[in-house]
């Protein structure tokens, strides 16, 4: 993001400068939005929909991030932009493979579907989980923690970055599970549970370990509080 004193041209400018000039114009969205994120407290997220109808030669975006599909890019656009793009050395050495085409291919026909869509895609389902599906998720995972001997356990307001790469600069409210322990460092006790089966990323800040609820899926909370136990218990 550019934040500021400063000035963006429209796309349907950069097309009309373009076809006076003679000039292809590619627009290179990053994050692949296919859904308006903005009821959600997400603004200014450009959709891939928006470019193709101002009639861009080519439209870049990311596999995964929030389109949510395997690592890759995809190039989409007018016939002839695309032809010249598939005639390059390049695109032989970069393209993905079956395996890959057939997961983008699984996620994209969730798109067909909102309601599913919104049910069972995860990176979705975290932007746009409530507060009070949040708030359960917090006592509840609050509450496994608190049986463990030696771990002091509080529930924090604080807020979930969906990522740099995909909606930088905005942040979602969020309320995280705090832990601390009496003989271990904070730490000590992230790089634990890096090493767990299977790993587990939290946040050090502010004297504690931060569990964000929204980020964990069905069924994850039971996972955390059994490796806090685990490393409490070493």
């Amino acid at each position: 993001r550019i934040v500021g004193f400063t000035e963006e041209p429209s796309l349907q400018d950069l097309v009309a400068l373009g076809r006076a000039r003679n000039i292809p114009v590619m627009d290179d969205l990053g994050a692949g939005a296919f859904v308006d994120l903005s009821p959600f407290g997400i603004r200014g997220e450009p959709l891939v929909q928006d470019s193709v109808r101002a009639a861009v030669d080519i439209v870049t975006f990311s596999g995964d991030k929030l389109l949510g599909g395997p690592q890759g890019g995809l190039i989409l656009g007018k016939k002839a932009a695309v032809a010249a793009v598939r005639k390059h050395p390049l695109f032989r050495a970069l393209r993905v493979d079956k395996l890959a085409l057939t997961a983008l291919e699984a996620t994209l026909r969730m798109y067909l579907d909102r309601e599913r869509l919104m049910r069972e895609h995860p990176t979705l389902r975290m932007i746009a989980m409530g507060r009070d599906e949040i708030e359960r998720r917090a006592l509840d995972l609050a509450g496994r923690l608190k049986t463990i001997p030696g771990v002091k356990v509080e529930i924090l307001d604080d807020t979930s970055q969906v990522g740099g790469g995909s909606v930088p600069g905005q942040d979602l409210p969020t309320q995280v599970v705090a832990i601390r322990h009496a003989r271990l460092s904070l730490e000590e006790i992230d790089r634990r549970l890096r090493m767990n089966t299977p790993c587990i990323f939290a946040r050090v800040q502010r004297e504690r370990v931060l569990f964000d609820v929204r980020t964990l899926l069905d069924g994850e909370a039971e996972a955390v509080s059994e490796a806090v136990r685990r490393i409490a218990g070493e």
